[in-house]
């Protein structure tokens, strides 16, 4: 039976389990063993990262294929409009494409939000306000880039939600298990199901000259003879 956790990152903290450069990782939260991250959330967010010990399930949870809707609360510079918020509904431009359509709504401060350490750099001339904001992608830093996009930079990203699973009861570095929903249940199946396909050409064995090694010939390599072999009398 496939196992599935929900944890509730910290900010300024890794989605691995190792580290290369000192930065605080998983391992200093989650002592569970044999189990990975379904997907990333970035170092400098915060919020909702499946984990899993099976790899179908970290597949089908991280792939764009499945398109999991990921809700955000997000913190933005300045009093966000109705003009931007439809812009973000609609797609921004950005370097790497238009992004698709989202859900995006202006709300209050979340009234279950905890303190981030360190905070957000605030102005006392500029307000702030918060959006709730759905995607169905995951290009690198996407929320970041659009709310920039649309002239409102992003102080705070807490993602609250991957497709059914949210943070509800959720603190920074709690972690809970949780079961499979039957709908994520049969995703998972129909991809085990699948057939594997042939392989291809690019990956087929091949001799020293490059060329594909065919059923029954000896291709000539360093040592081998390039004498036809002698059938049996």
């Amino acid at each position: 039976m496939a196992k599935l956790f929900l944890f509730n990152k910290p900010f300024q903290v890794l989605s691995q389990f190792t580290s290369d450069d000192g930065k605080a990782t998983l391992a200093d939260h989650i002592s569970v063993p044999d189990i990975y991250a379904a997907g990333r959330l970035d170092y400098d967010s915060e919020g909702l990262l499946l984990l899993t010990d099976t790899g179908s399930v970290q597949h089908v949870i991280a792939s764009p294929k499945f398109k999991l809707p990921k809700t955000y609360w997000v913190q933005v510079e300045g009093e966000i409009t109705a003009d931007a918020v439809a812009q973000l509904c609609c797609g921004v431009e950005l370097k790497d494409g238009i992004t698709q359509p989202a859900q995006c709504q202006i709300i209050p401060e979340p009234d279950c939000l905890w303190p981030r350490v360190p905070p957000i750099r605030e102005r006392a001339s500029i307000p702030t306000s918060w959006i709730a904001l759905t995607i169905h992608e995951g290009k690198n830093r996407q929320v970041r880039r659009m709310t920039a996009a649309v002239g409102f930079p992003t102080l705070r990203l807490i993602r609250n939600a991957i497709g059914p699973y949210t943070l509800d009861g959720l603190l920074p570095g709690d972690l809970q298990e949780t079961q499979l929903t039957p709908d994520l249940e049969e995703r998972i199946h129909g991809f085990e199901q699948r057939p594997r396909t042939s392989t291809p050409p690019h990956r087929r064995r091949t001799g020293h000259t490059g060329r594909p090694v065919s059923g029954g010939k000896r291709v000539a390599g360093r040592g081998a003879s390039t004498q036809p072999a002698r059938r049996p009398r």
